[in-house]
C-alpha cells in the first residue's frame, strides 16, 4: 500500500501525466486524434458500462470505478474509503485473502487500485482473452466482501503506519496537508485522503461494513473496458457477472460550499527537513457549474505557461536565470468534483530564502496579469498541451483512466474527447482574465515549511490520492 501524496510514489493523476508528456510534445508532430469506437450501456441494476475497442495489441484493461472518495466522508470518519480499498483484497466467501491478486498474477495481469478525493478505482491489465476472469473477480468483491474483524484490525494498523511513513515523517507531505486543512474552510477537500490519525484510531469494523454496503453497489459504479475486445461480448459478460448484483439506494448528498474568500491565509509548518519549502494555493473553479466554460481550460494553459517543461517561465527564469529556486512546480487539473486549487510549490535555491522565492513567483504571476502571453509562446504551450492529450491515447490504460474519471465525476466520457478543441480555443486574453480573476491574494493560501534539525531523508512534493501497491 502507499499514499500517493508523493509524486514519486503514486499512480499519475491525469494532470501529472499530461505534464510529463508535455516535455516530449514539442519534439515531434502532433498525431491524429483517431480513437476506437466507444460504446456505453447501463444494466438493469444501474451499473454503467463503457467499452472502447482498441485492437492494436491483444491486451485489455478492466477497471471498476466507484463514485466515492475522501470528499464523501463525514467528519470523524476520514480515511475510511482508503481503508476499504485495502480491505477489497482481503477476501470473499469465494476467494480468500490475497486470492484476487494471486489469481490475476498467475494469469499474467498487472493489477492495482487507488483512492482519491472523488472516487476509488480498481484495475487489471491482461491478455484480452482473460477479460472474463478479471470481470468475474471484480463482480465477486463488489458485494461479497468478508470484511473479517481480525483482517480489518490488522489492515487498519497497516494504514496507520502508512500515514506515519508517508505523511507524518515527510515534511513536504505535512506542508501539503496543512495547506488544504487551512485553505478550505468547509470543503471536504480540507481532509487528507488517508484520513486523520484520530479518525483512524476510532474506526470500527462496523463503520467499514456500513460504508461498503452503502457505496459499493452496481448503481454507484462504472465498469470500463478498453482494449482488444468486442463491445457486445463485454456487455454479455457484464450481464453475466454483474447483472445479478442488487443495487443499493443512494441518498442525495448536500455538498458543502466554500464561502467567498476574503483574504490570504498563511500557515507555518515546523518539522525536521533538509531545506525550506513553499506551497501557494489559489482557489480555482473546475469544469462544471460555477465557472465560465472556457475558464478551466484557460487555467490549464496558464499553468503550462508557468511550468510546461524546461522552456516554461518557472524553469527558464526562476530556476536557471535568476537561480532563486532549486525546483518549482505549478499544478492544476480542470477536472474535480468540487472547486479546487491551482498550486505552486518548490524550494529556494541555496543562499536564497522562502521570501525571495515567493516574491519571484508573485512577479511572474503579476506578469501574467499585466502582459498578454505573446503569440509564439501561447502557440508553443497549446501545441505541447494538445500533443500530451493525444499521446495519452497510445495507452489503453490511460484511455480507460480518463473514461473512468470523467464518468465518476458525472461529466461523461465525451468531455475528454472535446478537450483538445477547448484547449486550442484558449486565447491570450483569456489567460490574462483568469490570472487576474483567480490568482488573487483573496483566494490565496500560503504554507511554509520551516526546517528543524533532522536525521534521515526528506520527501518529494505531494499530491492527493492513495494507491494500492503490493
Amino acid at each position: 500500500m502507499l499514499t500517493p501524496e508523493t509524486k514519486a510514489d503514486t499512480p499519475m493523476r491525469l494532470a501529472d501525466l499530461s505534464k510529463t508528456l508535455v516535455l516530449l510534445a514539442g519534439l515531434v508532430p502532433v498525431p491524429s486524434l483517431a480513437a476506437g469506437p466507444t460504446h456505453e450501456y447501463t444494466l438493469d441494476n444501474g451499473l454503467k458500462v463503457v467499452v472502447r475497442e482498441d485492437h492494436r495489441a491483444p491486451v485489455a484493461t478492466v477497471q471498476v470505478w466507484y463514485r466515492v472518495g475522501s470528499s464523501h466522508e463525514p467528519d470523524g470518519l476520514t480515511g475510511i474509503s482508503h481503508v476499504l480499498e485495502h480491505m477489497m483484497f482481503k477476501g470473499t466467501p469465494n476467494h480468500g485473502p490475497g486470492e484476487y491478486s494471486r489469481i490475476l498474477s498467475a494469469n499474467g495481469a498487472e493489477e492495482n487500485a487507488f483512492t482519491s478525493r472523488d472516487y476509488t478505482a480498481y484495475y487489471a491489465t491482461l491478455a484480452s482473452d482473460r477479460v472474463a476472469l478479471a470481470m468475474e473477480l471484480e463482480a465477486d468483491r463488489m458485494r461479497h466482501l468478508t470484511l473479517a474483524a481480525d483482517e480489518f484490525a490488522r489492515e487498519l494498523e497497516v494504514v496507520k503506519e502508512e500515514r506515519r511513513l508517508r505523511t507524518e515523517d515527510r515534511p513536504t507531505a505535512l506542508t501539503y496537508e496543512q495547506l488544504n486543512a487551512v485553505g478550505y474552510r468547509v470543503s471536504p477537500y480540507r481532509n487528507p485522503v488517508i484520513g486523520w490519525m484520530g479518525d483512524l484510531d476510532q474506526m470500527t469494523a462496523a463503520d467499514l461494513r456500513a460504508w461498503y454496503e452503502r457505496w459499493y453497489a452496481p448503481n454507484n459504479a462504472i465498469l470500463v473496458v478498453v482494449g482488444d475486445v468486442k463491445a457486445p461480448e463485454v456487455l454479455a459478460l457484464a450481464k453475466q457477472f454483474f447483472g445479478p448484483l442488487a443495487p443499493q439506494p443512494q441518498p442525495a448528498q448536500r455538498e458543502a460550499r466554500e464561502p467567498e474568500p476574503r483574504g490570504a491565509t498563511r500557515v507555518a509548518v515546523r518539522a525536521p527537513a533538509r531545506q525550506p519549502y513553499l506551497m501557494m494555493g489559489y482557489k480555482t473553479p473546475v469544469v462544471g457549474p460555477g465557472a465560465e466554460p472556457w475558464e478551466p481550460y484557460a487555467l490549464e494553459v496558464l499553468s503550462s505557461v508557468l511550468d510546461g517543461g524546461d522552456s516554461a517561465r518557472f524553469g527558464a527564469r526562476l530556476v536557471r536565470d535568476q537561480q532563486v529556486a532549486s525546483d518549482l512546480d505549478a499544478d492544476y487539473s480542470a477536472y474535480a468534483r468540487l472547486p479546487s486549487m491551482l498550486t505552486v510549490d518548490g524550494s529556494p535555491a541555496e543562499g536564497r530564502t522562502v521570501a525571495d522565492l515567493e516574491a519571484a513567483i508573485r512577479a511572474e504571476i503579476d506578469r501574467l496579469k499585466n502582459e498578454p502571453v505573446q503569440p509564439a509562446e501561447l502557440e508553443r504551450v497549446i501545441t505541447q498541451l494538445v500533443a500530451a492529450k493525444v499521446y495519452e491515447r497510445d495507452s489503453i490504460m490511460t484511455q480507460a483512466m480518463r473514461i473512468g474519471a470523467m464518468e465518476a465525476l458525472g461529466l461523461g466520457w465525451r468531455v475528454s474527447d472535446g478537450e483538445v478543441d477547448r484547449i486550442r480555443a484558449v486565447t491570450a486574453e483569456q489567460v490574462q482574465v483568469v490570472a487576474k480573476k483567480y490568482l488573487d491574494d483573496a483566494r490565496l493560501t500560503v504554507a511554509v515549511l520551516e526546517p528543524l534539525p533532522m536525521s534521515g531523508r526528506g520527501a518529494a512534493p505531494v499530491k492527493e490520492g492513495t494507491g494500492h501497491v503490493r
